[in-house]
């Protein structure tokens, strides 16, 4: 008989066991190495990010800051200023108180409810030229420019021009170059009637845009400057007064036109005629473009034979600013031949003895004094006398002075 250490199964039950194990072993150790491999990839592959990473942040911060500071290699962060190309552009006063186009999008209310701010304050906190306003009211072109041409030349950034024509008018006749671009958006205008005032209103509105305008002057396409450029502003800057003709006509072309429902705002005590062609100071101009009392009242009661263009003025004037008022136009009109219009002068009037006569023509009070320039400028020429007025003017007048 065997004994018991020699059976067979006993035998092949170790032999497995010890396979078992050597495989455990086996098994053991492949997870420990591969884990071994995996960590030290990982930790290669964590040091080789961080080090880029560091390396990415001290360039950003190298290049900023070498920008802001290129004399220093290792700036304070607390040092670092910020980067001024994202602020918005700064806009002075100047800038601010630029005037638009002339030719424009606004429409009359927004025109006149811009036209009518100003300042409380009454110094300016810059240095200012005063400039004189040239309103020209026009049908269509302006035919005597060539002789305004010569009369503003050498004389820039001492006056500015606003031209009004009847919307009707394509452009067609060459503009002068002082008038290029000066067109203002208009509206139709009829002699006599009220929308005359609305148009001289949107003159002096666009006008009023530009805070360098100190004097307005409203002409027509058939005035002519009386003096040279220099005389005729130092004659309105340095005034005291404006100019506006005032007077009381007891007539039937005077309060004959006065329509009692104009009462209570307007009395025919208050009721005023004068000249259509004024020239008055900046706080004046403001105040005109601001009426909403006694514009509406012409808007709706000066109608048919009433000619708005001769009362509304004079009268707002005569009611609120008769103080500083010279109750006298600057322009000087021929009323001799009678009628509703005044005397054309024509090619054959047009002399060097008549020019003198316009320009020395009586005496007046300028700024308390007796003074014998009391008409800047006149009318009415028509365009056959351009070719002697360009002749005559100039040396007569001593243009470009």
């Amino acid at each position: 008989m065997k004994g018991p250490n020699q059976n067979p199964l006993n035998f092949f039950s170790k032999l497995f066991n010890v396979q078992l194990h050597l495989l455990n072993l086996l098994f053991y150790f492949l997870v420990f190495g591969g884990g071994l491999t995996l960590g030290m990839v990982l930790s290669f592959y964590m040091k080789d990010f961080s080090f880029s990473l560091q390396l990415a942040q001290f360039s950003f911060f190298s290049t900023s800051t070498s920008a802001s500071n290129p004399h220093n290699l290792m700036p304070n962060v607390k040092a670092v200023e910020p980067n001024t190309s994202r602020r918005p552009p700064h806009v002075g006063l100047k800038e601010y108180l630029k005037p638009p186009e002339v030719f424009h999008d606004m429409d009359d209310v927004e025109l006149l409810w811009r036209a009518s701010m100003s300042p409380r304050i009454s110094e300016y906190p810059f240095p200012r030229v005063p400039k004189v306003a040239f309103l020209f009211l026009v049908k269509g072109p302006v035919l005597l420019a060539p002789l305004w041409e010569k009369f503003f030349k050498g004389h820039k950034g001492l006056y500015s021009i606003y031209v009004h024509s009847n919307p009707s008018y394509n452009g067609s006749h060459p503009e002068s170059p002082v008038f290029h671009g000066r067109r203002i958006p208009s509206q139709e205008v009829e002699w006599g009637k009220v929308n005359m005032i609305e148009a001289e209103r949107r003159l002096l509105a666009n006008a009023l845009l530009d805070i360098s305008n100190q004097r307005f002057i409203l002409l027509s396409e058939s005035c002519i400057p009386l003096h040279n450029f220099s005389t005729v502003y130092n004659y309105l800057v340095r005034s005291n007064e404006t100019f506006v003709g005032v007077y009381d006509d007891p007539s039937s072309v005077g309060r004959g036109r006065y329509n009692s429902h104009m009462y209570p705002q307007i009395s025919l005590s208050q009721w005023r005629k004068g000249s259509q062609w004024f020239e008055i100071d900046r706080s004046l101009a403001i105040e005109v473009v601001s009426d909403k009392k006694y514009f509406p009242v012409f808007q709706t009661y000066c109608r048919g034979s009433c000619y708005a263009d001769e009362h509304y003025l004079p009268t707002y004037v005569n009611i609120n600013f008769a103080q500083k008022n010279s109750n006298r136009s600057l322009t000087w009109v021929d009323w001799s031949r009678g009628g509703p219009h005044p005397a054309k002068f024509t090619r054959t009037d047009v002399t060097v003895e008549a020019l003198n006569s316009l320009r020395n023509r009586t005496a007046c009070i300028y700024n308390g004094r007796v003074s014998n320039v009391c008409f800047l400028f006149a009318r009415k020429f028509g365009p056959g006398t351009l070719d002697r007025l360009l002749r005559f003017a100039p040396k007569l007048m001593r243009f470009n002075r």
